[in-house]
């Protein structure tokens, strides 16, 4: 059964939907099957990946409010490398349309359902709040991967999240687990950002990844090539760390799975 991550912070600005799109690339190029959908109105991870988000003819949106299913609204990425449920603006709409429905916050996880087998991965790039979107994606996710820019401010935003991981499990969904926590936008040489990526350590133990992102401007061009930073500079040292970070899901999850 595939494992559905949702990646979020309530936060923005921290590399969620970078993270989404170079982590899926990355677990594909690792020869998993890997599916990103885009949560998000802003569509950028849709644009990351090389769709057009301005010409879509079907879209998250359809799938939450029932107008088509997630396998039909499936786009494979230039290459085939892994696919893609994208979004544009209207998902905005989405939010206020489900308020009146039944289910409302299982949208999602009953719409992934019957294609969840066919990938290895499913990563969900969440919006940068808590509204009905964010609570879907956390309803369906049996784990959330949290980026995190080493800052002054990180710390606070964390703990939102973690109070809202914890109030899903408790009444919703039981199975939500932490994926772990990734430090990104890191600059070694700033000592206020060194001092926070100690003070996540610290705090949170194993349940940060070993592997941080730095502040790279590969991995900032990329987006407007329509490319994971993969694709776009296989060398770029933002590459390297994003593979690293696949391998090193990759083996907790074997882990995990390996009989005690």
């Amino acid at each position: 059964m595939g494992r559905i991550i949702a990646i979020a912070n309530q936060k923005g600005g921290v590399g969620k939907t970078t993270t989404a799109v170079n982590l899926a690339a990355s677990l594909a190029a690792a020869k998993r099957r890997v599916l990103m959908v885009d949560m998000d109105p802003q569509g950028n991870a849709t644009m990351g990946a090389g769709i057009d988000k301005y010409d879509l003819a079907l879209s998250t949106y359809d799938v939450l409010v029932g107008q088509a299913s997630a396998p039909a609204a499936l786009v494979a990425v230039e290459g085939g490398a892994f696919h893609v449920i994208p979004t544009g603006d209207e998902l905005t709409a989405a939010e206020v349309e489900l308020l009146g429905t039944a289910r409302r916050e299982h949208r999602l996880a009953d719409a992934l359902a019957p294609i969840r087998d066919d990938f290895d991965y499913v990563l969900i790039d969440c919006p940068p709040s808590l509204n009905m979107l964010t609570v879907n994606a956390l309803v369906a996710a049996d784990s959330v991967l949290i980026p995190i820019q080493t800052e002054y401010y990180a710390l606070e935003g964390l703990s939102g999240l973690l109070r809202t991981v914890e109030q899903i499990r408790a009444h919703v969904n039981p199975r939500l687990v932490i994926e772990g926590i990734l430090r990104t936008m890191h600059d070694p040489r700033n000592n206020l950002a060194n001092q926070v990526s100690s003070q996540l350590v610290d705090h949170f133990g194993e349940q940060v990844f070993r592997t941080i992102i730095p502040r790279n401007v590969r991995v900032a061009e990329a987006p407007s090539h329509g490319l994971p930073v993969l694709i776009y500079d296989r060398s770029s040292r933002g590459a390297i760390c994003y593979l690293a970070l696949a391998g090193e899901m990759l083996r907790r999850q074997e882990r995990a799975a390996a009989p005690a």
